[in-house]
């Protein structure tokens, strides 16, 4: 069997910020009151006619050329999203058409903010099996498209983005473990109800603004504080590798409270945590591979270095992976 690893990263984030301050305009909440509970200060926007297929174009784009690959050596597309194009055809399709790649399969994966760990998962043993050399994994999210800016509960945390990385064959770079996990008797805690064949479309779902994401914020957190150190031990246990060995972990970028608090139960320092909320908020699947590649962007991540990961989101999903850069 071959080892896979990631060759190369790359992201993308809108022109267009908002601010706390801009929110406060639209909404009853305050600049305080969102960092003190969350950590967010501002977050990206995409233009009406950016979608989300063109962000990950540019994120898949960066990702080929720090692989130093051509686009022409992908030969698979796999795109983590909840907020695709259009309902179906997959998103990956149309990414692969703007980049010109017209004749290699590719398909979308939906597990929210955990998609980027799922693809991970099974990008992995794709390359393993050598079915496949180079596989490219975006993960892009418009969720502004999704949400609904009279909820303040909801509006002030979510951003838009994209972050992609090549997988191949590799004998450098590791991708040492993945752990994925799943429990949808609690979807109602974090959903989009309208949109599906359960609520399809109509002038009453639109009214009732059932297309809009909806969420329990209070038990998602507790859920996400109690799942996302449980996944990150399964994923460090199966690597074989201590904590203390960790040179970096990402969380999900969702709330600064819960990746302070998971990251100083294991003992990691400020300096191992990467940490970019402040800047970009939720965006969903994008958060690990943004974070990731901005990293190794500015300089903080290099080659050679273990980098754990951990994420909890909709489905209910949730997971975790070790990497050797």
């Amino acid at each position: 069997m071959y080892k896979a690893g990631i060759l190369g990263t790359g992201y993308y984030v809108p022109e267009k910020i908002i601010t706390n301050f801009d929110l406060e305009k639209i909404v009853d909440t305050s600049d305080e009151w969102i960092k003190t509970r969350t950590g967010i200060e501002q977050r990206r926007q995409a233009a009406k006619d950016e979608y989300t297929s063109d962000m990950g174009v540019k994120a898949a784009e960066k990702a080929i050329k720090n692989a130093n690959l051509k686009k022409e050596d992908i030969d698979l597309i796999i795109t983590a999203t909840i907020t695709g194009d259009y309902p179906w055809p997959s998103t990956a399709t149309i990414i692969a058409n703007k980049l010109d790649l017209s004749d290699i399969p590719a398909f979308d994966i939906s597990a929210a903010c955990s998609g980027f760990i799922y693809g991970l998962k099974l990008a992995d043993s794709l390359i393993k099996s050598g079915d496949f050399k180079h596989i490219l994994l975006v993960a892009s999210e418009k969720l502004s498209s999704i949400t609904d800016y009279t909820d303040r509960n909801t509006c002030v945390l979510l951003g838009d983005g994209a972050g992609a990385v090549i997988i191949g064959r590799s004998e450098e770079s590791e991708i040492l473990s993945t752990v994925i996990h799943s429990d949808g008797s609690k979807l109602e805690l974090l959903y989009q109800p309208g949109g599906g064949c359960v609520n399809p479309a109509s002038e009453e779902t639109v009214k009732n603004k059932l297309h809009y994401l909806k969420m329990n914020g209070a038990d998602i957190f507790k859920l996400a504080v109690e799942k996302m150190p449980e996944v990150l031990e399964k994923a460090l246990k199966l690597a074989n590798i201590p904590a203390e060995k960790i040179d970096f972990v990402i969380f999900h970028q969702a709330n600064i409270r819960i990746i302070n608090n998971i990251a100083k139960r294991f003992g990691w320092p400020d300096e191992k945590n990467i940490v970019n909320i402040q800047k970009y908020g939720n965006t969903s699947a994008a958060t690990i591979p943004i974070a990731l590649a901005e990293a190794i962007e500015q300089g903080k991540i290099k080659k050679g270095k273990l980098i754990a990961f951990s994420t909890f989101g909709a489905g209910l999903t949730w997971a975790g992976a070790v990497i050797k850069l």
